[in-house]
């Protein structure tokens, strides 16, 4: 079912009535509204496949490769999954997320999945523009030492790295804390996708939360925002409606690319005889 204007209208409603906070780093500022990233799913055609009555949500994309799950039940560290079957060409892989990973910054990744590709050679490269502390062992830690991401080397059981994204509540390495969330991309996301992660999440522009939203971590900053509610609002559909233009124009092409080109050696044998 297509993202419908109920859809969109209750979005409204929860944040039209609510004053923005601009609260700061993203990776502290809490899960905010899962919406950003169904709503971006639903605008590209996806389905959503789970019980309506339950609280989990799962949908699939048109040509079913991919599957996302939203589980705020779940007994594991990951509320967030997602798959991708294996393609003609293309290997399957699957990244989860933790509770309390902010919905805009999971929207990077899947705001990419479902638009044209772009040229991304070096995921690393948002996160070290950003300012974030990077080790050449495939490391980087944002600025206040509670974020961490490694891109794990290769092993018996994997032919490839794989990136692991974890926030813990103290930056002293030694002791680091309780995870506060993690995220996890296996050794066959491309590249692409965890660039789109890594700058959404390096991104230093604030996250919109309300007064009494919950944050990540007691050191997150809130301050009023400049914008005002109906802005908030009215950004979300603006970028709804670009992606829905945007993944329209992917089929589109995906479309033309898979047709046949006409049968045109038979006709002009014919012509010549």
């Amino acid at each position: 079912m297509p993202l419908s204007e109920r859809q969109l209208d209750a979005f409204a409603d929860k944040h039209a009535g609510q004053i923005p906070f601009d609260t700061s780093p993203r990776h502290l500022a809490g899960p905010g509204d899962a919406r950003h990233v169904t709503h971006g799913l639903a605008a590209a055609g996806w389905a959503t496949v789970s019980d309506p009555l339950s609280a989990e949500i799962v949908m699939a994309s048109p040509d079913h490769r991919y599957r996302l799950q939203f589980d705020p039940q779940s007994a594991t560290s990951a509320w967030w999954r997602l798959r991708a079957a294996p393609g003609d060409n293309d290997h399957g892989w699957y990244a989860e997320f933790g509770e309390l990973v902010p919905a805009e910054v999971l929207a990077g990744l899947t705001d990419a999945l479902i638009t044209p590709p772009s040229s991304q050679p070096d995921p690393w490269q948002p996160v070290t523009s950003a300012g974030w502390q990077y080790e050449d062992a495939g490391r980087a830690f944002s600025p206040d030492s509670l974020c961490r991401i490694e891109h794990r080397p290769m092993s018996e059981f994997h032919e490839r790295p794989s990136w692991h994204i974890e926030v813990r509540t103290s930056s002293d390495e030694s002791f680091p804390g309780p995870r506060i969330w993690h995220a996890f991309l296996d050794e066959h996301v491309p590249d692409r996708l965890v660039g789109a992660f890594l700058g959404a999440l390096a991104d230093q522009s604030p996250l919109q939360r309300g007064m009494f939203d919950r944050t990540a971590h007691y050191s997150a900053v809130k301050e009023p925002s400049p914008l005002r509610p109906q802005q908030v609002v009215d950004a979300h559909t603006a970028r709804v409606k670009t992606l829905r233009a945007q993944a329209r124009a992917v089929r589109r092409q995906q479309t033309a690319n898979a047709t046949p080109p006409a049968p045109t050696t038979a006709v002009q044998s014919a012509a010549r005889r």
